[in-house]
């Protein structure tokens, strides 16, 4: 049994040793895509593996995270980097389904078999 393969380079040099992203409301579940064919220009490795990841669709950040084997919140800043650069973009998550009325339904229902 092989032991799992460590990271060469530390999450917190992902990030450039700072403490918060550029850009604001990214949330595990803000999914990340790229619209570019071309690779961007000049960009740090770790920067680089993330948009290549999203080339091919769209990710949330925390299943980018997973792929890139990088902490959520380092993936956060990479993933913000290339959104101001105008790499990536980032949409809000699809919230939750609201609770459907019950009483709603039973109209619905009884208006229904009224009209046969």
């Amino acid at each position: 049994m092989t032991a799992p393969r460590r990271r060469m380079v530390p999450a917190y040099l992902a990030t450039g040793g700072r403490s918060r992203p550029g850009a604001k409301g990214f949330e595990r579940l803000t999914v990340l895509f790229a619209d570019r064919e071309d690779p961007p220009e000049a960009l740090e490795p770790e920067h680089r593996r993330l948009w290549e990841l999203l080339r091919p669709g769209a990710l949330t950040v925390v299943e980018a995270a997973a792929h890139l084997r990088l902490p959520v919140s380092a993936t956060v800043f990479l993933a913000a980097d290339l959104v101001e650069a105008g790499c990536l973009h980032a949409r809000a998550p699809i919230p939750r389904a609201q609770q459907t009325d019950r009483s709603i339904v039973e109209r619905l229902l009884v208006g229904l078999r009224a009209l046969r």
